[in-house]
């Protein structure tokens, strides 16, 4: 099992099988058109400039795992934070702990990187998501998220 952060000049299979793991996460917006989304937002994060990166867990020439991040500027922190939009293990591969050997990477990279925090969000019912980020030392922020959408 190897973690590493995909790189931008990754090639298409790559690219493919990272979007073949997570329309497992993506699925529930049941859109007609959401792997060419993804597709889409994968190219996106991997062009030079982006923010955003994407670190996966491949066993065995298959991609099991990945987290799906951006970079931005917070004031409170003073620096730089990531908004860790996705951390996805597929579910054959659950209870495994790679969920947090593939968290404790991007936490280990972004300190290394001058990274201020990282911030996420999950579902109040998700107890088992809870339980690992906050064994992590990951704490509750209480807000409430809103989107708009064009």
């Amino acid at each position: 099992m190897e973690i590493y952060k995909v790189p931008n000049d990754a090639d298409q299979p790559l690219r493919l099988k990272v979007a073949d793991l997570l329309m497992g996460q993506m699925e529930s917006i049941g859109s007609d058109n959401a792997y060419e989304l993804l597709l889409d937002a994968i190219n996106l994060a991997l062009t030079d400039g982006s923010t955003a990166r994407i670190f996966v867990v491949e066993d065995n020439e298959t991609i099991i795992g990945a987290a799906f991040f951006n970079i931005g500027i917070s004031l409170a922190k003073g620096g730089y934070y990531i908004w860790l939009n996705d951390l996805f293990v597929h579910k054959e591969h659950r209870n495994q702990g790679i969920a947090k050997k593939l968290l404790l990477q991007v936490i280990y990279w972004a300190e290394n990187e001058g990274i201020k925090g990282i911030e996420l969000e999950t579902g109040i019912s998700n107890q088992a998501t809870k339980s690992l980020y906050n064994s992590l030392g990951f704490y509750d922020i209480v807000s409430k998220r809103y989107g708009f959408q064009f």
